[in-house]
Order: C-alpha cells, then structure tokens, then sequence
C-alpha cells in the first residue's frame, strides 16, 4: 500500500524578500502621508495666526482714538439726546496777527465746533496756574457760556491761547493737563514775519487812531472797512528789524519744543489760504465730518508789501541777501 506523503517545501528566499519591501513601502507611504498632515496642519495655523494678527493691527489703529472721545456731564445744562454722542477737546496755540482769528471763524462755521476764542485774554484767568485749570475744566465740561457755543450737539469744543497769555509761563503744568484730558493741539503759525509785523504795528496804531469811526477793529468784514484800514503804512525800524525776526523765529521753535510731546498738529496761514485740502485735514484731525468752512472775515493788508511800508527802501535794503529776503515778495 502506497502512503501520502505531505511534501512540505522550504520558503524561497525571493518571497521572504518581497515582503520586506513591501513593508519598507508601506512604511514610508506612511511617513509621507504624516509629512502631509503635518504640514497642511502647519499652514492651516499660520494662516490661522495670520488672521489673529490682523484683526488685531486694526483694532490697534483705531484703539488710539479711544482716549480723545468725551462724554463730559455739564452742570449748567442737559445734552439731551446728544449725551452717547462723543466730544474732542481741542485748543488753537498761536500769536496774535498770524490768521488764528480768521481760522477760527473757519471752525466754528461748521456745524459741530464749538471755539470760544482768546478766553485768557482776561489776566484774572491765567493769573495762577490754579485759575488756568478751572477755566480749562469749565470749557471742557462745555460749561462755558459764549457766542460760539453749539452747548449739548457739539462734537468738538475748545479755544484759542496766544502764546503770551500764561501759556509758555505754565507749559509743563499745562502739558501734562493736555496729555491727561487727551486734548489736541492745533499749532498756527504764519511763515511771512515781515507781514505779521506790518499787520501787528497797524493794529496797534489803530487801538489808539479808531480809524473805522471812532471804532478799533482788530478783524473787519468788509472791503471797504478792511481799504480804511489799510491806509495806514507802518514804519519799521530797520536796525532791529532781523534780529526782532529772529525772536519771532525762537518763540515758534521754542513752543514746537514745548508742546512736542501732545497729540498736535502744525499749520501755517499761507497753507490754510492757498489750500483747502489743509482745512480738510483739520477736519479729519478732529473727527469731524466733512463740511465747507467759511468766514465773513475779510483780509485787510492785500496786495505787495511795498504798498504797505512807509519807509520801503529801507526794509528791502536790510532784507536783501538774508535769509528773510523772500518775506519781501510773498503774498502771504
């Protein structure tokens, strides 16, 4: 009888080798596929990132402007229903015959300003510095009574301070009111000395002449008040005349240093009157909505300056060939 017999045969070496590669690919089809992952995840959270940071940038621009928006409680009236809505505090820095009267009537044209004009021209108010912030608080707090007041609607109120009334005489203490109560700074000057020297010696002249009926003007609203005036040629005196442009010079430089550490912006006469996109600046300066700023006021030295100094020959000898020479020929 013939036995089955069960032949077992012994793997071939082929086989065993095979399925090493095959697990070899498989593990780095796995590799591969990690690699995937991880750097689809990788992207995903840099964008992720991406986004947190630019939502943050923009909440970090308009964060700035959070500071300088008011919602004073005036005691001497109701807001009303404009009490949510938010004020600015603002403040003219200037000296006299540099066009801040005429800008400021620019201002309170529009419909939301409130500037209450040359308030420390009154020595009592600026008498200490204790004096000067109570009537700084008064005007904030939009307790201050006056023609330009728009009282509970206001979505801008402050003022215009002459260097000379107390304000360079307190300037840290007053600085440091600014930056605490976040008001801003609106710094006008005017470029032309020569002609802020004529403007200065005629007004003078007329506080004792009353040229316009008996009347001093210091701003007029017509052009026939403003021919009046300007009939009257100063005399300048020629030996002092650079180095009293120079003092005018200093006490910009001096205020620029002064207030540099405040929210503030720096205007110039001449620029306000050739460009009106500079008044749209302001504008945006203090959050206001556009609008087309106006004033009755009307400019009395007009024209060359030659037709405005007495003693011309003199002032165009000392001026020529100095830094000042170009005052000579400007309009403005």
């Amino acid at each position: 009888m013939t036995e089955d017999v069960l032949v077992v045969k012994p793997p071939k070496a082929s086989s065993f080798l095979s399925r090493i590669m095959m697990l070899v690919f498989a593990m780095a089809c796995g590799v591969y596929i990690c690699s995937i992952c991880l750097k689809q995840l990788s992207v995903r959270t840099k964008t992720l990132v991406e986004i947190i940071d630019a939502s943050c940038d923009s909440y970090r621009i308009r964060l700035p402007e959070a500071p300088y928006l008011h919602y004073p409680h005036p005691q001497t009236f109701m807001r009303a229903e404009c009490k949510d809505n938010p004020v600015r505090y603002f403040v003219i820095i200037s000296v006299q015959r540099s066009g801040s009267g005429w800008f400021e009537t620019l201002l309170n044209s529009h419909v939301n300003v409130s500037s209450n004009g040359e308030i420390f021209y009154v020595k009592e108010r600026r008498s200490n510095i204790s004096s000067i912030v109570r009537t700084l608080d008064r005007v904030y707090n939009l307790d201050w009574m006056g023609s330009a007041s728009r009282n509970e609607c206001s979505a801008a109120v402050g003022f215009k301070w002459m260097l000379n009334q107390g304000l360079m005489e307190h300037h840290k203490e007053i600085v440091e009111y600014f930056n605490d109560k976040s008001v801003s700074l609106i710094i006008l000057f005017r470029r032309n000395l020569l002609r802020r020297m004529v403007s200065l010696l005629a007004n003078s002249y007329d506080r004792q002449a009353k040229l316009l009926n008996g009347t001093h003007k210091s701003h007029v609203h017509s052009l026939e008040e403003a021919a009046a005036l300007s009939k009257y040629k100063p005399c300048i005196n020629p030996t002092s005349l650079i180095s009293e442009l120079q003092q005018m010079d200093l006490a910009a430089a001096r205020a620029l240093e002064c207030f540099h550490s405040t929210r503030h912006i720096v205007l110039y006469y001449e620029d306000l009157v050739r460009s009106s996109p500079k008044l749209v600046d302001v504008q945006d300066f203090l959050g206001l909505p556009h609008m087309n700023l106006t004033s009755r006021q009307v400019k009395i030295h007009k024209g060359p300056l030659f037709e405005h100094i007495s003693n011309w020959d003199d002032v165009n000898r000392t001026l020529t060939g100095t830094a000042y020479e170009s005052f000579l020929y400007a309009d403005y």
